[in-house]
């Protein structure tokens, strides 16, 4: 069950008329939160993504459906309280890695790879607009250092 404050801010994003992948992408930010905070890990950061946008559509954000097709109308449905304490208890015993900054950037590069070129300049410049003057301080430094190397 997604928080209160999540189907809140899901809310605010929908009165404002944003894309419902915004709206989703607070459920998404919930469970990357849970994760770091150990309350349970994921096996990638793609599964991570996936429990998610799953908590979004059944929240009521018109999500188009899963592009693998896999989705049927079993999974729908409320799972019965066994599966759940059991789905639970295996995400308890996966790694927290999946949340990792590394990892998150790794999917969202892989991501925007498979969207095209304009799609990873523009994932890109997401990055240096959002990483602040220290990161891109950091990110300068290294280059330098892997010139060097070369």
């Amino acid at each position: 069950m997604p928080e209160k404050r999540t189907i809140e801010r899901a809310r605010k994003d929908a009165r404002e008329g944003k894309a419902p992948t915004t709206q989703a992408g607070e459920f998404v930010r919930e469970e990357i939160e849970h994760i770091r905070k150990g309350k349970h890990g994921a096996r990638s950061t793609k599964q991570a993504i996936a429990i998610g946008l799953s908590k979004a559509r059944r929240a009521g954000v018109k999500l188009p459906p899963n592009p693998s097709g896999k989705t049927t109308k079993a999974t729908k449905r409320k799972p019965s309280a066994k599966r759940s304490r059991a789905i639970s208890d295996v995400l308890k015993r996966e790694g927290r890695s999946a949340a990792s900054r590394k990892s998150l950037a790794q999917q969202a590069k892989s991501s925007a790879r498979t969207r095209g070129k304009q799609s990873l300049r523009e994932a890109a410049a997401k990055a240096v607009r959002t990483k602040g003057a220290a990161g891109r301080k950091r990110a300068a430094q290294k280059a330098a250092h892997s010139r060097a190397a070369a």
